[in-house]
């Protein structure tokens, strides 16, 4: 609604991550005074989306939201939509976030954006340096959260001395917050060695892990636009 958008049409990849996705996208938009003309599912892998993409040009809609992934049938609907000319301005879920959106579609989806998870600050930085010594992709979404996921685990069972999910679980809550030495992508072997000796680890990682209560933690989120055919990170919330 921030942008003046009024009304928006959905389209979702056919799981529980589309669904889940689409219903909270729906309810949250209408609450917020915006109208959402139609929601429909497509299915991943098929060669021809004009089916989908006239039932929501029929519709109608400012944007088409895309809730997708880039590399199945969320790029499929949205190159449907360009060939027929049905939209020409999408808003696109984290699934279809990343620097293949900007390969398949530069400059023809100018002025659309989405949401992905993602942070700043020097543990961003410091995880690159670890993603570019080890040789993988740290762009990629839920990259930096991954990492952060397989360190926690790690650590709560050096806390713990032991690897039974029911005796090391209550660990990552005290590995993951203060008070302890704070420690960062790259620094996991110094982390171990702190637990071994019995001292104490605040992870902060490559997100700035803060963990909220059980099986949640609070965190960040950045905004993407397309602008002269790149994805630009312009805010993050």
């Amino acid at each position: 609604m921030e942008r003046g958008i009024e009304s928006i049409a959905i389209t979702y990849t056919n799981n529980d991550y589309g669904q889940g996705f689409a219903d909270a996208l729906q309810a949250a938009y209408e609450e917020a005074g915006g109208e959402v003309t139609l929601v429909a599912a497509h299915e991943d892998g098929r060669a021809d989306y004009s089916a989908e993409v006239g039932a929501l040009a029929s519709a109608g809609g400012d944007v088409l939201v895309v809730l997708g992934y880039v590399d199945q049938g969320g790029s499929g609907v949205v190159q449907a939509a360009l060939d027929t000319g049905a939209f020409d301005m999408f808003a696109f879920g984290d699934g279809m976030v990343g620097d293949t959106l900007a390969e398949i579609f530069g400059g023809d989806i100018d002025g659309s954006f989405g949401t992905a998870p993602g942070a700043e600050g020097e543990g961003v930085e410091m995880y690159a340096t670890v993603a570019e010594g080890a040789d993988f992709d740290n762009t990629s979404v839920f990259s930096a959260e991954a990492y952060d996921a397989a360190a926690l685990l790690m650590l709560a069972m050096q806390a713990a001395g032991s690897t039974v999910g029911t005796e090391y679980a209550p660990a990552i809550m005290d590995v993951a917050n203060a008070p302890g030495e704070p420690i960062m992508p790259g620094e996991l072997g110094r982390a171990l060695e702190i637990l071994a000796e019995g001292g104490e680890i605040d992870y902060q990682g490559a997100t700035g892990v803060e963990m909220i209560g059980s099986g949640e933690a609070a965190g960040s989120y950045r905004v993407v636009e397309m602008q002269g055919g790149s994805l630009e990170t312009i805010e993050f919330r």
